[in-house]
Parts: structure tokens; C-alpha cells; sequence
């Protein structure tokens, strides 16, 4: 059995290899975020499910994709899922990723780099959900929470919502006023 310590980060990568382009511009993002806070006074652990598998290449077979993604997946104690406007429903693999993480129960940590306000109706960025964790949400298999992708809820979400924890989340799960209080965030 795999020991699931790992945060699985997915996104839609826009069939780029370039940083400026694709969404792995907020997955370096949470890297760099990690590296600051253990440098820091941050009690931020982040262990990538990313390294602790080989590497896969686009032009890899599928099977070898679902193959390392699902043991990635198995090493992982929860998801966090990057949306923006680009993020393609019908995304095949991402939707792969997202249909495994719901049925290992793994809380999704839903995060939307471009809204700048607390969001407190998720229901509102259904426009930005893969067809996968739209279907989970409706059935209410999945749980999520659904945050801004700002550094203090992404710092607090990962650690505290996870497959160990005793804390479960809805499907449209958030935080209230008082989180973004003490998250005391300056909005652009």
C-alpha cells in the first residue's frame, strides 16, 4: 500500500511546453510558495506526488500515462485542481485524473488563479469545471473547496483537507468571512 502524503496538483497544461503559456505556471507557483515557507516561519508541507513517480511526455502511450498518473494519484493524500477561463472541459486526461482522485476520495482543493474575491457561491465558476468534477459535484461525490488561488487559503487548504483528516468537505464546500478575515488578503 502506498504511503499518501503527496499533494496531487492537476491542470490543464494547453498542450504547451511553455511556462508562459500553459497553466503549469501556477503549479510552479505552489513550488515556489513551498520553497518560501520553509524558509520562513510557514508551516507549509507540500510533498509533489509529481516526483515521486517517473516522468511522462505527451507523446507517451495513454496507457503509460494512466499507468504513472494513477500511481501518482495513489501516493497522493488530496488534489489540488488549477481552473481558468483556458481550462478545457472535455480535457481527456484531466478528467482521468479527476474521475481516480473522486473515487480514492481524495478532497479536491479547487483553485481559480483568476478571481479576486473570496468566492462563497462555487456554483458561480460551474462555467470553469471539467466534465468530470461538474458530474461529481452533482452527485455529490466529491468533496471540494473551492478557493481563490491566493497564497494564504491554498497554504491553509493543503495541510488541513486531505484523506487523513477528520474534517469533510461538500461538494461546493468554502471558507466563511471569518477565514478570509484571518487570511487578511489584499484584493486586486
Amino acid at each position: 500500500m502506498a504511503y499518501r502524503n503527496g499533494t496531487y496538483v492537476a491542470f490543464d497544461g494547453l498542450d504547451t511546453t511553455n511556462p508562459t503559456i500553459g497553466d503549469i505556471k501556477y503549479f510552479n507557483m505552489l513550488k515556489m510558495w513551498k520553497n518560501i515557507s520553509s524558509k520562513s516561519l510557514i508551516d507549509f508541507k507540500f510533498s509533489d506526488s509529481h516526483q515521486k513517480t517517473s516522468q511522462v511526455r505527451d507523446t507517451s502511450s495513454r496507457n503509460t500515462l494512466e499507468r504513472v498518473l494513477l500511481e501518482r494519484l495513489k501516493n497522493s493524500k488530496n488534489m489540488v485542481l488549477i481552473l481558468t477561463e483556458k481550462t478545457r472541459h472535455d480535457r481527456e486526461m484531466l478528467n482521468y485524473e479527476i474521475e481516480k482522485a473522486i473515487k480514492m476520495d481524495l478532497p479536491i482543493i479547487v483553485c481559480y488563479p483568476k478571481v479576486r474575491q473570496p468566492i462563497f457561491n462555487p456554483k458561480y465558476y460551474s462555467d470553469y469545471w471539467p466534465l468530470a468534477l461538474a458530474e461529481g459535484i452533482r452527485k455529490e461525490e466529491v468533496q471540494c473547496i473551492h478557493i481563490p488561488f491566493k497564497k494564504k487559503p491554498v497554504l491553509d487548504a493543503i495541510p488541513r483537507f486531505h484523506i487523513h483528516s477528520n474534517e469533510k468537505l461538500e461538494s461546493l464546500g468554502f471558507y466563511n468571512r471569518d477565514a478570509y478575515d484571518f487570511f487578511n488578503i489584499t484584493w486586486e
